[in-house]
């Protein structure tokens, strides 16, 4: 089967990005084509019970097909492993089992297992190398590029965290099959998110293509993810550290965390629910401020109410979270800067940009109407 490769170019620390149907099965060759000469062969493998019980054995046999010998740290499932107790809990048991500052370690699973283990990476000894194994379309297309890692607290997402880069990122999109609809829908809020800031050929081809994307057919799903993590390396190559373009990434997720937090980060709503709600929020607020035309507002909202994903405040189970609440969150988002909200907002789709000059009211007013 065929496979994509992106490079994320950062002088000595720029990786590949493999991405393809059966990637699992290449793990090995390519995780040992990584260490560092001299290293011990033995790979932490940190995962979750969900992803063991479904693909931890075929991941066991490529490293050790590769004369590598894996080991499995087992987590919890859910976004509550990402925490202070949980991250010590893994550097605890990364140092037990020997790592040493020229080891690699596996992060295999979603988003959650991403961002924890390459935390916990990037602290233990100073800084060890990690290779991300994206198991959830939501990781793929995101959360395991790019570098940023971190958990959350009581204030809000993601906000402790430091950036670290990994080795390698090996993306199966075979793995996706096993995901339940709503999982993958979320991820695929995400891949929208990426033809709505800057390429509205890309979201034209999803307005055609996302059927077939949702339904697994192994082309379409191929080239979705690669040109999502192909827009991401661009950027981030361009602005690693998030001091200006790498902000655009965050179109939809200023108003999508907020919702999340005012849902308690429950079932309610899921990240990828929160970026597509948060993506038509951004779209309304930049007509309502006169940036864009109504017609592309509708159309942002037709397609992901056609792909299943809310467009409504009102389609969020349970008690709705009123404006003030959710503008409460939005002042903890990390790119407020003092104490004033930073937005995404668009002139049209395909063209995001950052604005520093949106006044509360005219949020609360959108909020109310929404």
């Amino acid at each position: 089967m065929p496979v994509t490769t992106v490079r994320v170019p950062l002088n000595d620390r720029s990786y590949d990005i493999h991405v393809g149907p059966r990637m699992l099965q290449q793990a090995g060759p390519l995780m040992a084509a990584q260490l560092r000469r001299g290293a011990q062969k033995v790979i932490p493998v940190v995962t979750d019970k969900t992803v063991a019980t479904l693909h931890y054995a075929a991941l066991e046999q490529s490293l050790s097909a590769a004369a590598l010998t894996p080991r499995p740290i087992i987590l919890p499932p859910g976004e509550a492993a990402k925490s202070f107790g949980q991250l010590e809990q893994l550097v605890d048991q990364l140092l037990a089992a020997n790592v040493e500052r020229d080891s690699l370690i596996a992060a295999f699973g979603g988003g959650v297992i991403g961002d924890l283990t390459g935390f916990a990476a990037g602290v233990a000894k100073r800084g060890i190398d990690f290779v991300q194994i994206p198991t959830t379309l939501l990781a793929q297309v995101d959360s395991s590029v790019g570098g940023k890692t971190g958990i959350n607290t009581q204030q809000g997402k993601n906000l402790v965290g430091l950036f670290h880069q990994p080795r390698l990122v090996i993306a199966d999109t075979l793995l996706l099959s096993t995901l339940p609809r709503r999982e993958l829908l979320s991820g695929y809020a995400e891949i929208v998110k990426y033809g709505l800031l800057g390429d509205a050929e890309f979201f034209a081809w999803l307005e055609n293509n996302a059927d077939a994307v949702l339904s697994g057919e192994d082309v379409r799903v191929e080239h979705a993810v690669a040109h999502s993590c192909a827009m991401k390396a661009e950027i981030v190559a361009r602005d690693e550290r998030e001091t200006g373009d790498r902000a655009l990434l965050n179109l939809g997720h200023t108003f999508g965390h907020a919702l999340e937090a005012a849902t308690g980060y429950s079932e309610r709503l899921t990240h990828g629910e929160g970026v597509a709600l948060g993506c038509v929020l951004a779209f309304r607020l930049s007509a309502r401020l006169g940036h864009v035309d109504e017609s592309s507002v509708t159309r942002v909202e037709r397609h992901f109410a056609h792909c299943g994903l809310p467009t409504r405040l009102a389609s969020i189970p349970g008690p709705r979270p009123g404006p003030q609440e959710i503008i409460a969150h939005m002042r903890h988002d990390k790119k407020a800067v003092g104490g004033r909200m930073n937005f995404i907002l668009v002139r049209g789709i395909g063209q995001a940009f950052i604005s520093r000059d949106v006044k509360e009211p005219e949020v609360a007013g959108l909020l109310a109407q929404s």
